[in-house]
């Protein structure tokens, strides 16, 4: 009971919050911002108690009580199927509902001046956002998931389209239409798994026995949609625009948590679903995905604008996060999901800094800067701490979650993480770069020599980011330990309902050649006496039964 308040509670606290928020229309800016932030709080400090609350071992089976926090009720029934209101969180999913929580408030008190017009409906979107993006990362039914997965687009309209800039709506049609592409798939598959199992619980779907030749179009469908939303080559196109018109709250909700979405959804739904599916499907995907890593890492690096160079960074690194994931093995999964914290908090940071120089200079372009370690100080250290997580400096985040993404991939290609690792070197060149033009040469403009550094608000927000930053290269396994029996147990579920391959057929014939004990008893003997010469008895030892009493044909 305490365990399904709580998570209704956070994912629908921001809602609730947002719709109070529109009777107070006729109240200042001040306030509403300030409302906002309240409450966004408050639901921060409800996802804190899920934290300290999760168990750090816990022994878990999937299909049966594989979740730390769980509340479910009946909700519509039909004829064929059934509707539930089933939330839960789990390894899988704890991280990123703390980082959606984290970067509710933080990110509106960064952005505190941006909005000026029309703040009421603006706040009202964020909030609306943060229930929708909170949902999808807890439901547990497809039905319940689909309709938050659809309900994020709607305040995510208005956010790019009222307040973004000047392509914005070009931008807002085609991250719309992008995304109704892959929920169309999306839905048709969750149709026939509703009218086909009687259910769309996710649990206990994964109990479910289905056929591998349907398991094949139902994951595609399922793909389809995720891959849109990574969004991994060749449904990338949207995010580039879709960031760089976004206002800087936006585009970080947008990059940070929004892209998580996609990944979370094929370690969440299509992967344990489908396991038949994914084998001859990953190495497809795989290529794609390392593909991506380099082919956003090259056009980060032509980039002249700063958000657009974060934004094809983003395809670079969700690239490598979906790399992990496939490899499933505990080392590349484990790195994949912290790795999708770590790309939103040096991201999600990354823009904030982005959103405060732009503030001070209306301008994003690489060209328009130069010399500011000496003007804003401050600035030039976050950005450069910031640009070495993203990096994967030994000793900040951005490198634990690459080095498990690695390991996992080594396991299974070689050739992939030659690839993948080229592509972190290619991330140290376009940021490192970009760095060395904006803080360093000379000033050459007379808008740079009066550049105002960061105010306190501002240092005090981006030490709440260094401070994870830090916190998870030096002590990882706070963080990985919450998610590794998930992990494991994911793991099991793949291996366990993965249809045994057809072999062929043996056939055991009598084996009609004499063998006496005399005979035995002299090789025996022999094999004492000359040891170079007893190759029949280095056979192993499950081979040298058959060669007793019969002998193996293949028809």
């Amino acid at each position: 009971m305490i365990e399904g308040l709580l998570l209704t509670s956070i994912t629908f606290l921001p809602l609730v919050g947002g719709l109070l928020l529109l009777s107070m229309h006729k109240r200042s800016a001040t306030f509403q911002k300030g409302w906002t932030v309240a409450v966004l709080i408050v639901d921060l400090l409800l996802s804190l108690l899920l934290w300290f609350r999760y168990p750090t071992i816990k022994s878990v089976t999937l299909g049966e009580t594989m979740m730390a926090f769980e509340v479910k009720q009946a909700w519509l029934q039909f004829q064929d199927f059934s509707i539930n209101y089933h939330l839960g969180v789990d390894g899988l999913s704890l991280l990123l509902v703390l980082l959606t929580s984290f970067l509710g408030p933080v990110v509106l008190l960064a952005t505190w001046d941006d909005i000026q017009d029309k703040v009421g409906g603006y706040c009202f979107s964020l909030l609306f956002l943060q229930t929708g993006a909170l949902g999808a990362l807890m439901a547990l039914d497809l039905f319940l998931f689909f309709i938050f997965w659809e309900a994020i687009m709607i305040p995510m309209y208005f956010i790019l389209g009222i307040w973004g800039e000047r392509r914005r709506i070009y931008a807002t049609m085609k991250i719309l239409l992008y995304t109704l592409f892959g929920s169309t798939f999306l839905l048709i598959a969750m149709i026939y798994i509703g009218m086909q199992f009687g259910t769309l619980n996710v649990l206990q779907l994964y109990g479910e026995s289905i056929n591998p030749s349907t398991q094949l179009w139902l994951f595609l469908c399922f793909a389809l949609a995720f891959m849109v939303k990574v969004p991994l080559f060749p449904f990338h196109t949207w995010l580039p625009d879709a960031q760089s018109e976004a206002p800087i709250a936006g585009s970080v909700i947008l990059t940070a948590v929004l892209l998580k979405l996609g990944a979370y959804g094929f370690v969440r739904f299509a992967m344990p679903l489908f396991p038949d599916a994914l084998q001859p499907l990953t190495q497809p995907l795989m290529i794609l995905a390392v593909f991506g890593i380099v082919y956003g890492a090259l056009l980060a690096m032509v980039q002249p604008d700063i958000k657009k160079r974060i934004a094809y960074s983003s395809i670079s690194h969700l690239g490598l996060i979906m790399l992990g994931i496939l490899c499933m093995n505990p080392q590349g999964v484990q790195g994949g999901i912290l790795h999708m914290l770590n790309h939103g908090l040096s991201t999600g940071a990354l823009l904030l800094l982005l959103g405060m120089l732009y503030q001070r200079r209306k301008t994003s372009l690489i060209a328009d800067f130069g010399g500011l370690a000496r003007t804003a100080p401050l600035f030039a250290f976050f950005l450069l701490l910031f640009s070495l997580s993203i990096i994967g400096l030994p000793g900040l985040n951005g490198f634990v979650g690459e080095f498990l993404i690695l390991v996992g991939t080594f396991g299974r290609n070689q050739v992939y993480t030659i690839i993948a690792g080229s592509g972190m070197v290619l991330s140290a060149v376009y940021m490192l770069w970009m760095f060395q033009r904006v803080a360093f040469g000379p000033l050459t403009r007379a808008e740079n020599h009066q550049l105002t550094d960061l105010n306190p608000r501002e240092v005090g927000l981006l030490l709440l980011f260094a401070m994870f930053v830090i916190w998870i290269g030096v002590f990882p396994s706070t963080f990985l330990n919450k998610s590794t029996p998930s992990v494991h147990a994911l793991l099991r579920h793949v291996q366990s309902k993965r249809t045994p391959k057809p072999t062929a057929a043996l056939r055991i014939v009598p084996n009609l050649a004499p063998q006496t004990s005399q005979k035995q008893t002299s090789q025996k003997q022999t094999s004492q006496k000359k040891p170079h010469r007893s190759k029949p008895h280095r056979s192993k030892p499950h081979r040298s039964k058959p060669h007793r009493s019969a002998r193996v044909e293949f028809p």
